[in-house]
């Protein structure tokens, strides 16, 4: 699955190599969301709101997200982390807005992304690290490709 560089998916517990997140200098601000308390789209945009410190003229729909995730300028860093624990409980019951979602966070992460490292690395300046249990890894990968494939397809 290629979704670029700025989307991860790990199991619990799970870790990636820390130069896939972090780049050799400048800040990084990591923010932690929790998919269990993102049941609705008013919650997923609460864990946004509170974990990025969004500005209060965020305006709590799906493009004023995006807006917020293309810009971050009100946080003092270079890269940012976003790291979704519980990340297949994130709008179980709402397909079509997990995949804005999802589709939200793939074009941020497309946005922020710069080409390669000396190493031949990709980074991103914007990375979402996606934990859910190990069992769930596959579907996920599988619906952000799906999502990644209408993303570049639109």
């Amino acid at each position: 699955m290629h979704t670029g560089p700025w989307v991860h998916v790990v199991p619990e517990q799970g870790a990636l190599p820390v130069d896939l997140l972090l780049p050799v200098t400048g800040r990084t601000y990591v923010v932690r969301l929790d998919g269990r308390e993102m049941r609705d789209t008013d919650a997923v945009f609460q864990q946004f709101y509170d974990g990025l410190r969004l500005p209060d003229y965020f305006g709590w729909n799906w493009d004023a997200l995006s807006d917020c995730l293309l810009d971050l300028k009100w946080l003092a860093a270079d890269h940012y982390v976003l790291i979704v624990e519980a990340a297949g409980e994130a709008l179980s019951g709402d397909a079509a807005g997990r995949r804005l979602l999802f589709r939200t966070l793939l074009r941020a992460g497309q946005r922020w992304s710069y080409t390669q490292r000396p190493e031949g690395i990709d980074l991103s300046r914007l990375v979402s690290v996606m934990s859910c249990d190990a069992a769930s890894v596959p579907d996920l990968q599988e619906q952000l490709r799906l999502c990644w494939e209408e993303t570049v397809s639109s």
